[in-house]
């Protein structure tokens, strides 16, 4: 079993995605065969999630991605609402350790990654920042 946080960091953005492509209808929406792999995943996982028993009305998982999905354009209210759904997310899987273990299960597997060489660097996902490497090394962020 992964660790809470490392699955957190692997369920939320495929459920944030599901939010924000069917908005509060992911809640009962069928699988769409349109939609992307991470979607499909999103909506797999809090199908799961939000199909373990708990009380539909007062399942914080159900309020906080209506949250979301009612958040629109807002940067900072998005950003709120993400960091809910996390903490959400969070009490379930430390409430319910088994759904921990069938949540990391349904994740696909993340590409090994190794640094062979003297500075050198490993990067198993997105990089949006600097990554330098070197002496004397100076890096510029032009925005």
């Amino acid at each position: 079993m992964l660790e809470i946080d490392t699955l957190l960091d692997q369920i939320v953005p495929a459920a944030e995605a599901a939010v924000v492509a069917y908005g509060v209808s992911v809640l009962t929406r069928a699988q769409d065969e349109t939609a992307g792999a991470t979607v499909r995943l999103g909506q797999r996982l809090l199908a799961r999630i939000l199909n373990r028993g708990a009380d539909a009305d007062a399942d914080p998982v159900r309020v906080t991605v209506t949250s979301l999905a009612d958040a629109g354009a807002d940067r900072d209210m998005l950003a709120l609402r993400r960091a809910e759904l996390r903490i959400a997310l969070r009490e379930v899987l430390r409430d319910s350790p088994g759904l921990a273990d069938e949540l990391s299960a349904m994740l696909p597997e993340r590409p090994a990654v190794q640094a062979d060489a003297e500075r050198s660097v490993a990067l198993a996902g997105n990089n949006s920042g600097i990554i330098s490497t070197g002496d004397g090394a100076k890096n510029t962020l032009h925005q």
